[in-house]
């Protein structure tokens, strides 16, 4: 599928660069309305600078949306009206408003559209999504140090939903109750925020996140019924710990506990395997994979709505 690309800056050139090596698209080109750096990593690249918006709509297909998230809503609107698939960077948009447009246009329109929250890929959450159940407790901790970049939006826009899309993906319940606060330190809006998420099913979710840290994390754990897992999407190492009802006659070094009604249950270690993948060219050949299945993509626009609703109600509370 001929493929384009909508801005070229630090994010944009690292999808350009996968596009170009992905064997499910062509790459086409690109558009930024940034004509001298544009003309300049097209001739350091090779890739085909296009002078205008609908020259580059007019030669493909599918359109990868890679620009400051202010302009998401503008661009995807005239992609779907031309009947362009679209990939669309997180967040989906600037305003639930403008999401929720999207979503309708393109079911009006009959075009696939998804959003890079590309945690949803990371090879160490990918090997446990199958072991979580129903988690009733998790806990999420998102820290960064300060880049500058990204800092136009809240933290919680910012690095939180993540999370929140996460969440919302493996708990399949209604949120009852959301409280929270975040504080401005060196930016206008928040850099570092705490949630917690209240569902109707009675599970709990507690958020943090932080853009001023003097460290990286990016660990989500997951406490269910007889197991805890420990997802860390920074080094993608997964820690799984179950319990089962402990046999009549245990091995010589199991590790067992007793309740206070005296059940004896065993403890045991899981180490899924965590194989390697590129998250980001994952997310891109899967809406490939949707667009010629006509299925439904791994993170359709509804669910990044349904984040970006999220996020707002945290931001909210502030």
């Amino acid at each position: 599928m001929n493929v384009g690309v909508f801005g070229a800056g630090h994010l944009g050139k690292i999808h350009l660069r996968l596009l170009n090596e992905s064997k499910r698209y062509n790459l086409v080109g690109f558009y930024d309305p940034d004509r001298a750096t544009s003309e300049a990593l097209a001739k350091t690249t090779g890739y085909t600078y296009f002078d205008s918006q609908q020259a580059l709509l007019d030669a493909c297909e599918v359109v990868d949306i890679v620009t400051p998230t202010l302009y998401h809503h503008a661009v995807a609107k005239e992609c779907i009206a031309q009947g362009k698939h679209i990939f669309i960077e997180k967040p989906i948009t600037r305003t639930v408003e403008e999401a929720e447009e999207l979503v309708q246009l393109a079911n009006d329109k009959g075009v696939k559209g998804q959003v890079g929250h590309v945690e949803r890929f990371n090879p160490a959450f990918k090997a446990v999504k199958e072991s979580l159940g129903s988690p009733m407790f998790v806990e999420s901790h998102r820290l960064a140090e300060f880049n500058p970049r990204g800092t136009d939006v809240s933290v919680v826009l910012d690095l939180m939903i993540h999370d929140i899309d996460i969440i919302l993906s493996v708990i399949n319940s209604t949120v009852k109750n959301i409280s929270a606060s975040g504080v401005a330190v060196v930016s206008e809006t928040p850099d570092i925020a705490n949630a917690r998420i209240e569902f109707e099913n009675g599970a709990v979710a507690n958020l943090t996140a932080s853009r001023i840290s003097l460290k990286n994390m990016r660990k989500l754990r997951f406490f269910q019924k007889e197991a805890y897992i420990s997802v860390d999407f920074f080094t993608k190492k997964v820690e799984v710990v179950k319990m089962k009802d402990a046999p009549a006659e245990p091995e010589e070094f199991a590790l067992l506990l007793q309740t206070a009604e005296g059940v004896k249950k065993q403890i045991y270690f899981d180490l899924p395997t965590v194989e390697e993948s590129n998250a980001i060219l994952e997310e891109l050949e899967t809406f490939a994979d949707a667009i010629e299945n006509n299925s439904e993509p791994i993170v359709p626009l509804s669910h990044a709505t349904d984040a970006l609703r999220i996020a707002y109600k945290i931001i909210d509370c502030f």
